[in-house]
């Protein structure tokens, strides 16, 4: 028991030395992971629409043959 009172002990001094954003840099960031997910997500939509008509072409194709 005295372990782990002196792991949380040495936790919060290691937490005490952390320096942590401003709200401003907090929000910019959100933002831009936002962002950033909205754009993977249009690009893999597009990609994954593309994969899936190619894919159907050739099961067309080698269907009728």
């Amino acid at each position: 028991m005295r372990e782990v009172v002196q792991f949380l002990s040495q936790v919060r001094v290691e937490l005490e030395k952390v320096v942590w954003p401003s709200l401003n840099d907090w929000i910019g960031s959100t933002i831009v992971v936002l962002f950033l997910i909205a754009l993977f997500s249009i690009y893999i939509f597009f990609v994954d629409n593309v994969l899936s008509q190619l894919a159907r072409w050739i099961f067309a194709y080698y269907s009728m043959s």
